[in-house]
């Protein structure tokens, strides 16, 4: 497998020769479609606006947050294993608008790709 990066849709508008997928369900504030580079916006692979609005970003739920997340992506085989096929063939980034690099969900999905 290639590279799987993570970085805040902020602070990467420019392309960057990776395939990069926006994997938020909401566009995120204050961007253009026109000023962000992304070959994808998957909304399919971003968690449920249930367990978004839960998790609210808050350090104390983010491990509980993870488990229930990692469920809701063993449901999306098919996205999973087409992100999978990308990030074999070339680097991958998975674009995110929350704040918290640490935090967030893209850090889930990242080690769900490579380690399950």
């Amino acid at each position: 497998m290639k590279t799987i990066n993570i970085k805040r849709v902020y602070d990467s508008k420019e392309s960057d020769g990776t395939y990069r997928v926006l994997i938020d369900r909401l566009w995120p504030r204050g961007i253009k479609k026109t000023d962000l580079s992304i070959d994808e916006w998957n909304k399919e692979i971003a968690p449920s606006p249930k367990l978004r609005i839960w998790f609210d970003h808050k350090k104390e739920r983010f491990e509980d947050f993870s488990k229930l997340y990692i469920e809701e992506l063993k449901l999306k085989k098919e996205e999973v294993e087409r992100l999978r096929n990308i990030a074999t063939k070339q680097p991958l980034t998975l674009l995110f608008g929350a704040k918290d690099l640490e935090i967030n969900h893209a850090v889930v999905v990242k080690e769900f790709l490579l380690n399950r």
